[in-house]
């Protein structure tokens, strides 16, 4: 079966060669026809690196007045297979070539979207949808850009008026799973996940893939459960535990199905509940599915289990049937064994650390405290605020509990185009895949975040490309404990603010 699966794949390679070869003897007006037809029959079989190719061939023999199409797809096929540096590019000039159509200005906010540049990609949606109310793309967007503020209902209208209008759009039907999931209805967002499932061509076996076809196991698994289910009144209190801080991240006490009380780290970075695979099996925690994480480390994309808590209990809240995360199979060769994490956000809550009093206090609700910084704040999967590097790069980075630096990702470093020779500085990393072998320190940088000014900083350089692809936008880097411990720190998801109150 395997040898004939390799058989299958020369052949198609094959022919796909052939058409290249016999373009190159035709005129070039046919040689640009030719690769189009071959990007989109590329694309439409989900392989997307193929047309990606053939996209780009097309669009160098392409006449200035035809390059749009090639252009568009060149767009599409590069967000697909997380080349989001090229997909900005060209978006970019298909904008600059047509700055008042609605399409391209929603293709621009796609592209901006994968940057990491949420508020501007916003604002491109926007506009997209004053000059084409009925654009399904452009409801998509602002779909996401709405879910990314904690806006659900207002997200849900918008992404079901996009499919009203593209019901065979598959990436509306996956953005329309995400934000059922966030709303805690699993079997709706079981029911959207699937749709979008059966529209992927048959040859597609990407991540993306196959982490929703587990993630419709998963969800369809809790069958009458409610997620996340409370006592009444639940959502009107405020909770406040005492935390201790060991080694420079923030540990509270929790209990796991009414088991006794034990240490769990608060980690923001994390978009589940954690469990290690040795605490998993002591309180009978059955695994359900397998899904992919990625996280820092050479293993990159990492499987692990999914399963499900029946009680969670953090101080005077108690939940039921809590989504989990089992670390299964665990790491090797790292110099600590890992750990449980728990976090306020991926539980649906909004919270405040208190790095002076030791103090976690978090709700759906939080007062509007006093600040010395506010940061517009973002929750795609994970919670990110804007920096600037050096300047001029803007940058997206994940606010972390969890992390002990400041760190920026190798694609943000290479961007600098610093000089390098005498700079880089190796250092031994290790993460949640993993050691990254590559990271280095690397001195003299800028940074900037509304106005906390970090000059002539070091900061240490990760490889994210793993997580960034999963994500579906450009990670710029992580703030942990080193900028955190210093404030009053609120995360407030309700007005998508990072409040900062200076402790010291």
């Amino acid at each position: 079966m395997q040898s004939a699966f390799r058989v299958v794949a020369a052949s198609t390679l094959i022919v796909a060669a052939t058409f290249v070869i016999r373009a190159d003897v035709t005129p070039q007006s046919q040689q640009f026809e030719v690769q189009v037809q071959l990007g989109d029959v590329l694309f439409s079989e989900g392989r997307y690196l193929d047309s990606l190719e053939a996209y780009r061939n097309a669009l160098k023999v392409a006449p200035p007045d035809m390059a749009r199409r090639p252009r568009v797809g060149v767009i599409a096929s590069a967000l697909r297979v997380a080349e989001f540096d090229l997909a900005r590019q060209e978006a970019e000039q298909l904008y600059k070539s047509d700055p008042t159509g609605p399409e391209s200005m929603s293709l621009y906010g796609d592209a901006l979207w994968s940057s990491g540049l949420f508020q501007e990609a916003e604002a491109k949606y926007r506009d997209a949808l004053a000059a084409a109310p009925n654009l399904a793309r452009g409801h998509h967007g602002l779909a996401k850009a709405l879910a990314a503020r904690s806006r659900l209902e207002d997200a849900m209208n918008e992404a079901q008026a996009a499919l009203r209008l593209s019901p065979r759009d598959l990436e509306i039907h996956h953005t329309t799973g995400a934000i059922y999931e966030r709303m805690h209805k699993y079997e709706e967002a079981a029911g959207a996940y699937s749709n979008y499932v059966n529209l992927l061509p048959n040859k597609d076996h990407s991540e993306k893939a196959d982490w929703s076809r587990a993630e419709i196991r998963f969800l369809r698994s809790f069958g009458q459960r409610a997620p996340f289910e409370s006592d009444p009144g639940t959502d009107d209190r405020l909770y406040t535990v005492d935390f201790r801080l060991v080694n420079e991240k923030v540990v509270v006490r929790a209990k796991v199905n009414d088991a006794s009380a034990q240490d769990f780290v608060v980690d923001t970075g994390s978009e589940n509940t954690v469990i290690a695979r040795q605490t998993a099996q002591r309180l009978g925690i059955t695994p359900i599915t397998y899904t992919l994480s990625a996280g820092v480390g050479e293993v990159g994309l990492r499987g692990l289990q999914l399963a499900r808590i029946d009680s969670l209990e953090l101080g005077s809240l108690k939940l039921r049937n809590i989504p989990c995360l089992i670390k299964n199979p665990p790491l090797r060769d790292i110099p600590v064994k890992e750990t449980e994490g728990l976090s306020p956000l991926a539980l649906g809550y909004s919270m405040i650390v208190d790095y002076k009093t030791h103090k976690l206090t978090f709700g759906k609700h939080l007062p509007d405290e006093p600040k010395d910084f506010e940061l517009p704040l973002r929750l795609h999967r994970l919670a990110t605020v804007r920096g600037t590097v050096d300047g001029t790069h803007m940058a997206n980075f994940v606010v972390d509990t969890g992390g002990e630096v400041i760190s920026i990702s190798q694609a943000t470093a290479t961007s600098l185009n610093k000089p390098s020779t005498g700079r880089k500085i190796a250092l031994k990393v290790y993460g949640t895949s993993g050691w990254d072998r590559d990271a280095f320190l690397l001195p003299g940088v800028d940074l900037l975040f509304d106005t906390i000014h970090y000059k002539n900083f070091p900061v240490v350089v990760l490889n994210l490309d793993a997580p960034s692809a999963l994500l579906g936008f450009k990670l710029g880097g992580i703030v942990g404990h080193k900028f955190l411990s210093k404030y009053r720190v609120g995360i407030d998801l309700e007005r998508s603010v990072l409040r900062l109150k200076n402790v010291a």
